[in-house]
């Protein structure tokens, strides 16, 4: 393709010598700024690769004072709620992916959303037992307790090495003093404007007078933001889930019908749980597990598409996006079936990554045909054992890796702002199952194991995933996109191993997706047309992407270097690097 021919031949130019396409030789290759856009960004003693420049130089910052990769991360965090309001959050929840240098070992941080204890099954049904849409995406009751900051928190207090305080104290003057309004974020607030403004508080928080985005080059403050922050950096966990803040957030709830009461806030922990593991041509794949889906099934995948030889197919071929496609059905059609919180459902994930399951479910395969999703039902194991997120990766000098993934669920999550706080609330109850059997906002089948129970957590995409080669950290990537993100992440993996990618050719390569239900393949631009036609050919039903599939944000360290690269699907990604 062109563009890949652009890509290799500026690498070429700008990193020579290059070996198979990855990696720089030159101990004086230059750190170029176009690069974050088109080229991998090379550095060797700290890296930040986020959505958003400031929220980046800020974790880079906390790198070069000597902090290590999760106290970047905790900035980087922070900071993304004043910077990137549509995924950046204090409300929210996610998953932190961490690899430690000392002990070389990883550990996953689940600070996803729970459930409200007075939640139940039939929480968003109408009378006549129909879904009452209107609820679930844009009301108070859409909300779940908050887990970001107790995520954060929990980070920074067990593997951080900088005060909590000095780490948040960037994200609280950028809140306090302003920032000048990108046009990134001009479009970002622009495409939301009318749904902000039917809540009184956002559209204080985040529109103009008459109602507008406010305009590129203008300062932008956030005071109410930046004392919220202020109450977490002198009181930690305790300064969000108990206290004024508490009391404000509590206070909106009881205004708008809403469910979260201070005891909800004053139990919500965070919780360290052991990440999934698996290998594809002999690197290892560490990945996030249950009650997220996406490293079951990006393992599950790989598992499968292991036994074929994908080089030899070509990337993105008919064959080659052919078997991709029937890898993706299988697996998420298991996800409709077995995937949940693992607190309240067992979930078989050894049965789901086994490789002789996979070998099983491989032979479903036909090579020349696409099988329907109506012929596809989730594979019998033994039970034994947003598209508006955001995702930054964070690499420091002493060998740590942070891969990170948070969201409110929806771009500005429910669009409710808590007043006196400056934050936005979540609508994450809407990725429960609330009418099992049912397509949900994604458009992913659920069944009964993700229904609504009050301190439950809602199934997750969110994979924020790494690789390792000979036991040392090799890629550390992750992506925005609901149902989208687990299939962004396994190409991005796939284009570094089976392809022999560099870094910045692997996040901008053309994606697809299929989540089984409903039965389309859905393309980005860039797949040639005579490819389609043979995959239409062989029986799928494509369809174009109305709009990008994913937003990868990827390290790589190869030979003592760190290679950096954000996604161009989308404006204001950075690459931050020292």
């Amino acid at each position: 393709m062109p563009h890949r021919l652009i890509v290799a031949l500026a690498l070429c130019l700008v990193l020579a010598p290059v070996a198979n396409g990855r990696g720089p030789v030159d101990t004086q290759a230059p750190i170029i700024d176009f690069g974050s856009r088109f080229l991998p960004v090379v550095a060797r003693q700290g890296m930040v690769v986020g959505p958003e420049r400031l929220a980046s130089e800020i974790g880079l910052g906390i790198l070069a004072r000597g902090g290590n990769a999760v106290d970047a991360a905790v900035a980087t965090g922070f900071a993304l709620a004043v910077t990137y309001p549509r995924a950046g959050n204090l409300a929210g929840g996610g998953f932190m992916l961490v690899h430690l240098a000392e002990g070389n070992r990883q550990t996953l941080i689940d600070y996803r959303e729970t459930a409200p204890r007075s939640a139940d099954r039939d929480l968003f049904l109408n009378e006549a037992g129909e879904l009452d849409n209107q609820r679930v995406y844009f009301s108070h009751q859409a909300a779940g307790v908050p887990g970001t900051v107790a995520g954060l928190v929990l980070a920074q207090t067990r593997y951080g090495s900088l005060p909590l305080a000095e780490v948040m104290a960037p994200a609280i003057a950028l809140a306090e003093n302003g920032l000048e309004v990108s046009f990134a974020l001009n479009l970002e607030i622009a495409a939301r404007a009318e749904r902000l403004a039917l809540n009184p508080e956002a559209r204080k928080l985040f529109l103009t007078p008459a109602g507008a985005a406010p305009e590129v080059g203008t300062t932008w403050r956030q005071p109410e933001l930046a004392w919220t922050l202020r109450q977490i950096a002198e009181h930690g966990h305790d300064g969000f889930y108990a206290g004024e803040v508490a009391a404000r957030l509590v206070a909106e709830m009881k205004a708008g019908n809403g469910l979260i009461t201070a005891e909800d806030l004053a139990g919500y922990r965070a919780l360290e749980r052991e990440p999934v593991r698996g290998s594809f041509q002999g690197v290892e794949v560490v990945s996030t597990p249950p009650p997220s889906s996406g490293g079951v099934h990006i393992i599950q995948m790989l598992n499968i598409l292991e036994g074929y030889d994908l080089a030899a197919m070509g990337h993105n071929s008919a064959a080659y996006i052919h078997h991709l496609a029937e890898a993706m059905k299988l697996a998420y059609a298991d996800r409709s079936e077995y995937l949940a919180d693992p607190d309240f459902q067992p979930v078989p994930v050894a049965r789901l990554v086994d490789k002789d399951y996979a070998a099983r479910q491989r032979g479903l395969i036909d090579s020349t045909r696409a099988t329907p999703s109506t012929e596809i039902a989730p594979g019998r194991v033994l039970l034994d054992e947003s598209r508006d997120t955001t995702h930054y990766s964070v690499a420091d000098r002493f060998g740590n890796v942070v891969s990170n993934t948070y969201t409110l669920n929806f771009s500005f999550g429910s669009h409710i702002a808590v007043p006196g706080t400056g934050m936005l609330l979540n609508n994450e109850m809407a990725d429960f199952a609330a009418n099992p059997g049912q397509p949900n906002a994604f458009g992913l089948v659920e069944s009964e194991t993700n229904k609504i129970e009050g301190g439950k957590r809602p199934l997750s995409s969110m994979s924020p995933t790494m690789l390792f080669r000979d036991g040392k950290p090799w890629l550390a990537t992750g992506s925005p996109g609901g149902s989208l993100i687990i299939t962004a992440v396994l190409q991005t993996v796939l284009n570094a191993t089976a392809f022999d990618m560099n870094i910045a050719s692997a996040a901008a390569e053309a994606r697809v997706h299929h989540q089984w239900q409903p039965d389309k393949l859905v393309v980005e631009q860039g797949i040639s047309p005579d490819t389609l036609r043979l995959l239409e050919g062989m029986g799928h039903t494509v369809d174009l992407a109305p709009r990008t599939l994913g937003r990868t944000q990827s390290i790589m360290l190869e030979r003592g270097y760190l290679l950096g690269a954000t996604d161009t699907r989308r404006p204001g990604g950075h690459v931050a690097s020292y």
